[in-house]
């Protein structure tokens, strides 16, 4: 893939998470795709990757992404952004908390033909959950 097809398909892939098209998202992935987080561990294929974009859209209905900068070398990207939501759909087992949080996220992501082959998304879990008030966290 040339850097603007990376550059399209990463601007796409931000715009259908923030419309919560749990349908185009699954679509950018290979068949055979690959993706690693901290919530759902390793999952490989279209049907998985779309049942995370599904748990995260339960939990957080509200879901939106903010692009930062990117680095392309090759068919790889890193891309920073923030993603932001409110816990209204129960987390993990947890119920509503009616919270809000804002995280920073880094994505990791191999291209092959035109698709995502391989996914990494790193954030801070722990983070997450205190900031929706799953976890207590002692001051500084």
């Amino acid at each position: 893939m040339t850097r603007a097809e990376i550059v399209t398909l990463i601007e796409r892939r931000a715009d259908a998470f923030n419309r919560r098209d749990v349908a185009a998202l699954t679509a950018f992935h290979a068949i055979d795709g690959v993706v690693e987080s901290v919530m759902a561990g390793t999952v490989e294929g279209r049907g998985a990757i779309g049942d995370i974009y599904r748990t995260w859209f339960t939990a957080f209905p509200d879901a939106t992404i903010d692009l930062g900068d990117v680095v392309i070398e090759g068919d790889r990207a890193v891309q920073l952004g923030t993603i932001t939501g409110t816990a209204t759909g129960g987390f993990m087992g947890v119920p509503p908390t009616r919270k809000s949080f804002k995280m920073p996220v880094v994505l990791f992501s191999n291209f092959h033909n035109g698709e995502i082959a391989y996914s990494r998304h790193l954030y801070d879990f722990t983070g997450l959950l205190v900031q929706i008030g799953v976890l207590k966290a002692k001051p500084a």
